[in-house]
């Protein structure tokens, strides 16, 4: 990764910015961590609780897109004439049911892992750095092929997913119909990266758009809304689920290879933007099929726009 001398420490040394979400726990603390530990790393956290040592805590709430301009807005105080080096997007919510709406109105899952993630990525886009990292965390739901336990996406229909009560093929069961609007936003992540990587003020600067999956990773929070057994043997028995599950991996694998996709340390070959993470390696693989369509692609990136009330096409 290149690094700027915009924002320098008292030597000089050049600095490398990061912003993040979703940095306060599970494997995200543990990036942030790296990052941390990282010689001239700053990072700007966005947090509505406590925050890793060391980070410039900015608050975020991301269920509210108020909150997500007034982060925005925080980080380019903080920036000054600075530029950004890497944006982390990690934050993610998993409610137990499809009924739950922001206080924008919209379906709370979809809000979340998708339209305030989206929100912050167009605001921040004119202070990035050339040649600058960005990594969206999505998930191995997206894609039917994965067999995983929660239902897959059907579509990524900005307007219906936001609106699920408008979506004539919604599930009627509420835990179905939760895991689908979980998986739907993960697709959407991808989309998004995607669309993102195509946008004139990123391909100018040759910046990196990548989506992550970090594979199924017990001891994370993600679960808090599962049946209160699930959820916590989730997030208290990882160590064992690990050694029941070979599949399963761990939160160090997963924080440590997402920190070094951001700081640039690990580099995509031409032509990939889909890391997993399996058996704790890191894989360079493809999405699913609806994840690779273009014309989803491009509808979800102008429909989001439409929900936001922004310019919808920066082409």
């Amino acid at each position: 990764m290149s690094t700027y001398s915009t924002y320098t420490l008292g030597d000089a040394t050049p600095m490398t910015t990061i912003v993040m979400t979703g940095g306060t726990s599970g494997f995200g603390l543990l990036t942030a961590h790296r990052f941390l530990e990282t010689p001239s790393t700053r990072l700007l956290l966005g947090a509505r609780g406590p925050a890793p040592a060391g980070a410039e805590t900015i608050p975020l709430d991301l269920a509210r897109l108020s909150s997500v301009r007034s982060f925005a807005e925080g980080v380019a105080d903080r920036l000054g004439t600075g530029l950004i080096d890497a944006v982390v997007l990690n934050a993610g919510v998993s409610p137990p049911d499809v009924d739950g709406r922001t206080p924008d109105g919209f379906e709370t899952a979809f809000a979340v892992n998708h339209l305030a993630h989206y929100l912050l990525l167009r605001l921040l886009a004119p202070r990035l750095a050339p040649e600058a990292v960005i990594v969206l965390t999505t998930s191995g739901t997206h894609d039917p092929a994965g067999g995983t336990m929660i239902p897959p996406p059907r579509h990524a229909n900005a307007e219906l997913l936001a609106h699920p009560e408008r979506d004539p093929g919604q599930e009627t069961r509420p835990r179905a119909a939760a895991g689908q609007a979980y998986s739907s936003s993960k697709l959407c992540n991808i989309l998004t990266a995607r669309a993102l990587a195509l946008q004139p003020e990123v391909t100018a600067k040759n910046v990196t758009v990548l989506a992550y999956d970090p594979g199924p990773t017990p001891g994370t929070g993600l679960l808090r809304n599962a049946p209160p057994m699930a959820g916590l043997a989730w997030r208290a028995s990882g160590p064992l689920l690990r050694r029941l599950v070979r599949r399963f991996n761990s939160k160090e694998a997963v924080g440590g290879n997402l920190a070094a996709i951001a700081l640039g340390t690990v580099r995509p070959a031409a032509g990939q933007y889909y890391a997993a993470v399996r058996r704790d390696e890191l894989t360079w693989t493809r999405p699913s099929e609806l994840a690779r369509d273009d014309r989803a692609r491009d509808a979800l990136w102008q429909d989001s726009a439409v929900l936001l009330g922004l310019e919808a096409d920066r082409s």
